[in-house]
This record gives C-alpha cells, structure tokens and sequence, in this order.
C-alpha cells in the first residue's frame, strides 16, 4: 500500500489529551491484572491484552507511524524473546528440579511458587503484548502483491500465463 493511497491523519486534541491521561492508568491496570492473575481473575494473557491496546490506543491517537517510531521493533520483539524465555526457563527449571514442567510444587522455599507463578503470568503477558503490538503493525504497514512479486523477481497476478484475467471468460 503507498502513501499516496492512506488517508491523511487528522489530529485531536480532545483525543490525545485524554490517551495522554488515561494511559499510565492503563499500563499500571494491565500490570495490575498480569500480577494478580494467580489468586484473583485476570492473568498474562488479559494483562498483555491491555497493555497491546495501549499501544494500538497511542497509534490511534498519535498516528501508527509516530507510534511505531516510538515502540521501536527491537522493544516488541525483546518482549516476545524475553516472555518465552521466562516461561521456557522457569518449566525447565522445574523439571532439572525433578518435576514436571510448570510443576511449581518443586520449588523450595515458602513463597518460590507464588513468584513463579506471578513470573509466568508476566512473561505471558509480554508475548501477548508483542503479538498484539506487531500485529497491528503489520497490519498497519499493508501488503502489496504486485509490488512484492516485482520485488522477489516473480510475476505478478495479472501476467500468469494460462489464466484469464478478470475480463475474460474461460473456453
């Protein structure tokens, strides 16, 4: 998709006055539900899905390209690593202790499970932010078909042989 073909972004001051309010609240309510997923409704997955909305709330606010300069790709994709990192270890940790994996019973000390636990909800939630947040992104960015086929060498959709194109009618 070129630029020429996106609407202009039109700014709100109404708008990003109030997201520039309401977001830390926001964060600190996804965190809020990503910590107390263990004991209470809520976990990883709810939490990072508030904290993806707050992203795709800013880009709403500020424009997607601002927001993507601002959310820089390395920070989304050190979420994904960082909260599959955190589950994979914590479940291998578990096991080398003798149990099975995410067997949080294993783990000595009064209180280990419970920050295992709460670690676990907090690298879901990393995961889901960073799918939500690239996902939007590349939604964002658009796919062009012809153009990527001109890019890999390859022939785009209206120069397959063989196949009639949308005005013709098949023998």
């Amino acid at each position: 998709m070129s630029d020429a073909r996106r609407s202009p972004y039109v700014e709100s001051t109404i708008i990003m006055t109030t997201v520039r309010v309401i977001a830390p609240f926001v964060m600190t309510y996804g965190l809020f539900v990503m910590f107390h997923g263990a004991k209470s409704p809520g976990g990883g997955f709810q939490g990072g899905a508030i904290v993806g909305a707050l992203v795709l709330m800013l880009a709403f606010a500020f424009g997607a390209d601002p927001t993507r300069e601002w959310v820089n790709q390395r920070v989304v994709v050190g979420l994904l690593v960082v909260g599959v990192a955190t589950f994979v270890g914590i479940g291998l940790a578990t096991m080398a202790l003798r149990g099975s994996f995410l067997e949080y019973a294993v783990i000595a000390g009064a209180k280990s499970s419970k920050y295992a636990i709460e670690l676990i909800e907090l690298g879901i939630g990393a995961i889901v932010s960073g799918v939500i947040t690239s996902l939007f992104f590349l939604i964002d960015a658009g796919f062009d078909v012809e153009a990527d086929a001109a890019d890999a060498g390859g022939e785009t959709p209206e120069e397959t042989p063989g196949e009639p194109s949308s005005g013709e009618v098949g023998s």
